[in-house]
């Protein structure tokens, strides 16, 4: 009992308590707790006062101790001090608002905080204050889902060699850049161990896939951005297929070259391959030219042949109808259809010669212009 009278009831004094000085005295101070016990005596001058810090040193001790403590009787002397229900009362109070402590949770600009009761998920919380049932009922788990993480892939030879449809090796180096996602941090926190080494091996498992359905050509030079899209769709699909809770948020090719053993050759082999495009191109150019001359000209060779045939058509069938009619003429009047013909044929013979012609009947002095015949 921490209380003891021994005044036949009267006035209780602490005994062996927290504020008692042990000898209860006339003369003495044993009922304050800034002062030292009481000595052999009752007057004032066998006791000093004691400081604070030995009084909190003490109280310390008990802390540290746990419940209980040395026993005291009543007698004189320094008697044992133990905690009190007060001490109790602070002890659980503090304990109960650390235990309730434990349910609240601030959760920063892009991050989310998953909860768990008894380890199965519940929720997720977004950015702010708040207040989940304590440990260990609930617990949570903080997930930065707004930094965006980058891997590189290919700087070994072991990463970047890969072979292509067409059997040839090419040298890729490329970089994923990767977040957790905001739909399903749960997944990231309870189905992955190691994210980085598993978007690792991943992105280098499909780029393997997709180059291998690629022609060399075609990755070192004009479908770079088709094989950087297909790789980040189908590592996106394969991770949401393990519930990994990653998203993947861009492939980027930075190098993708022949082996450095054989880049000479293969450099070779492309400058033959642009020379040979590029003659390619000249000669079709000069086809492209010379082929709708020559059709042009054989076309206009053609229309001037067909004319031609329809004038000679034309023409004899005009000297032919001719013939017809003068025929008509001749078996109506043979002679003078005769006459009419020789006369038109000399007419037309003679017509442009510079020759005179008399007749001798016609008695006329012949006369040759020799002025005419000299020039």
């Amino acid at each position: 009992m921490p209380w003891k009278d021994d005044n036949d009831g009267k006035t209780p004094h602490a005994a062996g308590g927290p504020w008692s000085g042990g000898d209860g005295g006339s003369g003495g101070n044993g009922g304050s707790p800034w002062n030292r016990p009481g000595g052999s005596g009752g007057g004032g001058s066998g006791g000093g006062g004691s400081d604070i810090e030995e009084q909190m040193r003490r109280m310390q001790e008990r802390f540290r101790r746990g419940i209980g403590g040395r026993g005291g009787g009543s007698g004189s002397g320094s008697g044992g001090r133990g905690i009190g229900p007060f001490s109790f009362l602070i002890i659980a109070v503090v304990a109960l608002i650390a235990w309730l402590s434990t349910g609240v949770v601030l959760v920063d600009a892009g991050q989310q905080a998953a909860i768990f009761r008894f380890g199965k998920f519940e929720t997720n919380l977004g950015s702010g204050i708040h207040v989940h049932l304590p440990v260990p009922i609930e617990r949570h788990v903080l997930v930065d889902v707004e930094n965006q993480r980058q891997i590189s892939i290919g700087d070994t030879r072991d990463e970047s060699l890969m072979i292509t449809e067409d059997e040839n090796i090419v040298d890729i180096q490329f970089s994923v850049f990767w977040k957790v996602s905001t739909a399903a941090p749960q997944d990231f926190i309870l189905n992955v161990k190691e994210p980085e080494q598993a978007v690792r091996m991943v992105a280098e498992s499909v780029m393997r896939e997709v180059v291998g359905k690629s022609s060399l050509q075609s990755v070192i030079t004009t479908e770079r951005d088709t094989v950087e899209n297909e790789v980040r769709t189908q590592s996106e699909a394969l991770l949401d297929d393990y519930r990994a809770g990653i998203e993947v948020i861009d492939v980027q090719i930075a190098k993708s070259d022949p082996p450095q053993q054989v880049i000479e050759a293969f450099n070779d082999v492309n400058k033959a391959e642009q020379d040979a495009e590029a003659n390619i191109n000249d000669a079709t150019g000069f086809a492209n030219q010379v082929v709708p001359e020559a059709r042009g000209e054989a076309q206009r060779i053609l229309q001037q042949a067909e004319g031609y045939r329809d004038q000679v058509i034309a023409d004899a069938n005009g000297e032919a109808a001719r013939f017809t009619s003068i025929y008509e003429e001749y078996r109506l009047a043979p002679q003078v259809t005769r006459e009419r013909m020789y006369l038109e044929t000399i007419e037309r013979v003679l017509g442009n010669a510079e020759k005179t012609i008399l007749d001798s009947e016609s008695g006329a002095v012949p006369y040759l212009p020799l002025d005419r015949v000299q020039r």
